[in-house]
């Protein structure tokens, strides 16, 4: 079984959901920002939280955050594999002693990611070449914290990859994207176009690499 935590009604799992559903894994979706209740992590061999428009210190607003906070550690503790994409690796970040910094090295659209030397011979990279293509979209950036190893950078936002301990990932990219979802976060019609039509053009690569990305976190779920 694998956990998709959900944090915004405008951050769905898009291909995350959609690849681990071919696959056939036995997954669930818990929308915590609604009326679905963290659950217990027994029997659980993977946990991906996902992005979100809010950020890491708004749980005074968003009290949720404290539990999905809680989670975050207990998995870590566990050692089950986790994945935290975007706002997903900043609350890892943030549990764990890291800095995540608001409004600071913010990033929209599709953007080249290249892995460090570590990043090149990690389990989740493996099968990808040193630099890929992905999308980006947000405005706060983590920096991991002691212990961590980097993993990938980009021009604009040096850390884009870590890991902590044997496998628990936050990434700052978004490998989940499809055009609905870029559709449904762009405010108006220009800038829609501005986006949709560079991603159009990178979309078959950027599904190869996200695709090669989630089957090695299964891998390290021992599901595939």
């Amino acid at each position: 079984m694998i956990i998709l935590i959900q944090t915004d009604p405008e951050g769905p799992p898009g291909l995350a959901f959609s690849v681990l559903q071919e696959l056939g894994v036995p997954l669930e979706v818990l929308h915590v920002y609604g009326p679905d209740r963290l659950r217990e992590f027994s029997g659980v061999e993977g946990v991906i939280v996902l992005g979100g428009a809010l950020g890491v210190h708004d749980s005074q607003e968003f009290p949720f955050l404290l539990k999905v906070k809680e989670s975050i550690k207990e998995v870590v503790a566990k050692k089950i594999p986790f994945l935290g994409i975007c706002l997903g690796g900043q609350l890892l970040a943030d549990v764990l002693g890291g800095k995540v910094h608001r409004q600071s090295n913010g990033e929209v659209g599709c953007y080249p990611i290249s892995l460090t030397e570590e990043g090149t011979r990690d389990p989740l990279f493996l099968g990808l070449p040193k630099q890929f293509i992905t999308f980006q979209w947000h405005e706060d950036s983590f920096e991991p914290p002691a212990g961590a190893v980097h993993l990938a950078s980009s021009s604009r936002c040096h850390y884009q990859a870590f890991r902590y301990g044997p496998n628990a990932y936050g990434i700052q990219f978004h490998p989940e994207v499809d055009q609905e979802m870029i559709s449904m976060w762009t405010e108006d019609e220009e800038q829609y176009q501005d986006l949709i039509l560079p991603f159009e053009q990178i979309e078959i690569a950027y599904r190869v690499a996200a695709n090669v990305l989630f089957d090695n976190f299964l891998k390290l779920a021992k599901i595939q």
